[in-house]
Parts: C-alpha cells; sequence; structure tokens
C-alpha cells in the first residue's frame, strides 16, 4: 500500500477516534446536566389540582399518590400503567388503604411505558375536562415524564410531585454503579424521546406550511 494511501487511513481513524471522543464528552455533558434537573424534593406541596396521576413501576409512588388524595388535593386520581385485570378495590388493599373510602375517586389505565402513560392520560383528561394535575412518580423518571406530559398536554397545568426511592442515591450518583446505569438509561431515553418530539413538530410544521 502506498505510503501516502497508509497516511490517509490512519488520519480517518485518527478523525473517528477524535468525533468519538467529542460526542462521547458531550454525552457526559448532558447526562450531567439531566441529574443536576432531575428534583430533590417536592416544590409544592399544597396545591390542589382537578386531578392526580400516578405512573405505576416503582417503589411508593402508589402509595404517595393515594396519600395525596387522602389529603383531598384532587377529587380524582388516576393511576397510568396498571395491568388489566387489577380492580380498584384491589389496588387499594395492596397499599393497605380503605376502598369504600376512595375507589370512586380513582380510574386505572394499562399503558406499558412512559409514552403510553402520557397518551392514555391525555385521553382520560380530555374525557374528565381536568385542567390541571399533579404527577406522581420517581424523581428521575420526572423529567422524561414531563417532556411526554407536555407535549401531548400543552394546555394542562402540571405541578411535579416527585417520590424518592430508597434504593437510588442522589449523592455522588456516579460513585454506585446501580444508580450511574439507571441515571444513564434514563438519560438515553429522555434524549430518544426529545429527538422523537423535535422530529415530529418538524414534519408537522413542513406539513402546516405546504
Amino acid at each position: 500500500m502506498p505510503k501516502f494511501r497508509r497516511r490517509k487511513k490512519s488520519m480517518v481513524i485518527v478523525n473517528l477516534m477524535l468525533l468519538l471522543v467529542f460526542l462521547m464528552g458531550l454525552w457526559l455533558i448532558g447526562l450531567s446536566r439531566y441529574v443536576d434537573d432531575i428534583p430533590a424534593a417536592v416544590e409544592d406541596k399544597t396545591t390542589r389540582t382537578d386531578a392526580i396521576v400516578v405512573l405505576t413501576g416503582g417503589s411508593g409512588r402508589l402509595s404517595k399518590g393515594l396519600d395525596l388524595l387522602s389529603k383531598n388535593l384532587a377529587d380524582l386520581m388516576f393511576v397510568s400503567g396498571v395491568y388489566r385485570g387489577l380492580d380498584v378495590r384491589h389496588l387499594l388493599q395492596v397499599v393497605h388503604h380503605n376502598p369504600t373510602r376512595l375507589e370512586k375517586r380513582i380510574d386505572i389505565g394499562n399503558a406499558i411505558n412512559t409514552r403510553e402513560n402520557a397518551e392514555e392520560t391525555a385521553r382520560w383528561v380530555a374525557e374528565k375536562k381536568i385542567s390541571s394535575l399533579r404527577l406522581v412518580t420517581a424523581a428521575y423518571h420526572m423529567p422524561r415524564s414531563q417532556l411526554e406530559f407536555n407535549n401531548l398536554m400543552p394546555n394542562i397545568r402540571i405541578i411535579a410531585n416527585p417520590v424518592f426511592p430508597k434504593h437510588v442515591k442522589h449523592s455522588e450518583w456516579w460513585s454506585w454503579p446501580g444508580t450511574a446505569t439507571l441515571m444513564a438509561t434514563e438519560f438515553n431515553k429522555f434524549l430518544m424521546a426529545w429527538v422523537r418530539h423535535r422530529t415530529e413538530n418538524m414534519f408537522m410544521s413542513d406539513t402546516k406550511r405546504d
């Protein structure tokens, strides 16, 4: 192989490596900013909303939602992500609440991911004529949840009510392998959701111009 070809191939490899290092640096900066944006506390604990929406899938979310409903911070509650066949009475018994007092105020869904959480909640909100809701999910899951909810319900007031699972270490999260993996995974899912929304919005804008 002539020298200039070997040199050209080496330069291509070096440039690709530099590009990968640059992209990895951007990803790490983005991950750090994402973690910084995760709420460290419930900023608004008292404002009453039309409804409480609980995204199931993590410890403490349902109990927190039922506690908020018991305190009458909303008239209704929607539990998004519960599989078909699980009724409200059983749901309440699982978390040791009095079924007769709360079950008529609760509806349940069957979403299997965050995007479907937002979609079925948007349908429920439209049906019930809801104008404000308190969103209950894990703190690390809140940025992506808000992204999905705000995209589908831009005119609905959403108050974040994060819960804080004990197994997630927010302090020095990078030194805990389980938490570091969780944060990286959530950030990647957030990025994919953000790109999807941007792409959909661009196509919608192009369609309107046409």
